[in-house]
């Protein structure tokens, strides 16, 4: 690619190291020129930008008016013709009116001046470097749980796209779609699913370099990177792995620097068709505090979402948890915690864990007694804990809406009307505040929170089907 800047012009270009080719040396005069302009550069962009991007900077031709510098990386050879080159072409020439243009070239291994024992120690050095960042990577990498294979995912239907997704993603010698998204609330999944994913790319393409951590750690590692003043090494290392997994996204809504960063990771990656792997808690769309750039990456390939758990699909992992711990479990008591303990799986493991130990330390047989007297507080706490998000699901899919409805600004009576009635059992189900509730429902007043539970209250009197409508939800909440 070439750019004109005024009548200096910066080039850019991969360079293949062919001696047939090799440009003139540089004049001592063309050299004094450089040296001055690279120092001039340090001046006038700042310490830790010309550390990061602009000291590799080295002069390496100059022919016909041309003067040649090269870059390690395409990366940076990329950020500095973005942001850097047509000032440093307008400080070239004016230090020396003859230089009409600036070529920059990657040059990823010294210049090769003879002989083929160079060649062969240009390549193990390329192959050291390669390996270096193999180790950094698994450095950065969170570790991953030996326990959550896909062959543990017990797969239901609330689970079934992503999952399918995720075995594609891992089957397919390309990228099938960029990047998958998977999202659902705590404790569903997502992060077993990714594990899962991680597990089996590294066992099914061990050349591949694969990273995953949450998005928190990203953040930590870029943080980091700035006060050492080592944001090149941390581009680097992200931008040169085959796979990119960050957990729970939602993590850096807010924190402007960390996404200016990993929205041009993400662009690069995908630039590289290189695969990207995100989980949320929530859809691209309905996720607050992210720039809409990033939320319109994300949403650009597969989003899958893992519903809440169905009777079935409990029953389905305690099945399959008892199997592995090897317990004797009756299964009625398995059926009673698949009924009793619906927030999520996490718990719901828990649960059959509590049980099983106490048994085994107690001496006794697991029964349904003991379970219930093991339990009773979990039990009781869970009689009682009703979520808002909770509640946005259940009504959402009782009229057939998108869960983001129960937070849009969208006034049509087809999605206001069922609003109206999980604000009304967000406020007879929980004890949160008017103003709560609001800020759940899309950021709204506590006056509209109360006009809607009146509403609810004066059809439910009139209007049969309403009534009925709020008590088969009420029952799906709390039976």
């Amino acid at each position: 690619m070439s750019e004109a800047v005024g009548k200096t012009t910066i080039q850019t270009k991969q360079s293949n190291l062919n001696l047939e080719d090799a440009p003139l040396e540089p004049t001592p005069e063309i050299q004094a020129v450089w040296n001055n302009v690279h120092q001039e550069m340090r001046q006038e962009f700042g310490e830790a930008i010309f550390r990061s991007w602009l000291k590799p900077l080295m002069l390496r031709a100059y022919y016909h008016g041309t003067m040649e510098v090269s870059v390690p990386t395409r990366f940076m050879r990329d950020w500095i013709h973005t942001h850097y080159a047509e000032r440093i072409s307008q400080m070239c020439a004016q230090s020396n009116p003859e230089i009409k243009r600036v070529q920059i070239v990657v040059v990823q291994s010294a210049p090769i001046d003879s002989g083929a024992a160079e060649t062969t120690a240009s390549s193990a050095a390329q192959e050291k470097a390669n390996q270096n960042i193999r180790e950094e990577v698994a450095s950065i990498s969170s570790p991953l749980d030996p326990r959550f294979t896909f062959e543990s995912f017990v797969v239901g239907k609330p689970n079934a796209l992503a999952h399918a997704a995720a075995r594609r993603v891992v089957e397919s010698a390309s990228v099938p779609f960029n990047p998958l998204f998977l999202y659902g609330g705590v404790g569903l999944g997502k992060t077993h699913l990714m594990h899962a994913i991680a597990h089996a790319m590294n066992e099914s393409w061990p050349d591949k370099t694969v990273m995953y951590l949450s998005a928190e750690k990203f953040m930590y590692q870029f943080v980091k990177a700035l006060r050492a003043n080592e944001t090149m090494n941390f581009k680097e290392q992200f931008r040169s792995v085959d796979v990119l997994m960050i957990d729970d996204i939602q993590f850096i809504s807010g924190k402007e620097s960390t996404q200016e960063e990993f929205f041009h990771t993400f662009n690069a990656l995908v630039d590289q068709n290189k695969q990207i792997i995100i989980s949320a808690d929530k859809a691209p769309s309905d996720l607050s505090g992210l720039d809409e750039r990033l939320r319109s990456r994300l949403a650009w390939g597969l989003v899958a979402d893992i519903h809440p758990s169905t009777y079935e699909l409990r029953l389905g992992i305690l099945q399959s948890k008892r199997e592995k711990l090897g317990a004797d479990v009756p299964e009625s008591v398995l059926e009673f915690l698949a009924l009793k303990v619906t927030s999520n799986i996490r718990e719901l493991e828990g649960a059959l864990n509590r049980i099983v130990a106490h048994a085994d330390v107690a001496k006794q047989e697991i029964t349904l007694e003991s379970t219930q007297e093991v339990l009773q507080d979990l039990l009781r706490a869970h009689d009682r804990r009703i979520t808002i998000d909770e509640i946005q699901r259940k009504v959402a899919e009782h009229y057939n809406l998108r869960l983001s409805d129960m937070h849009s600004a969208r006034r049509a009576r087809n999605v206001a009307r069922p609003r109206q009635v999980a604000m009304y059992l967000a406020k007879t189900l929980t004890a949160r505040s008017l103003p709560e509730i609001g800020r759940k429902f899309g950021g709204r007043d506590h006056t509209t929170v109360m006009h809607a539970i009146r509403k609810v209250e004066e059809l439910m009197s009139d209007d049969a089907q309403i009534a009925q409508d709020v008590e088969v939800v009420r029952r799906a909440l709390t039976g």
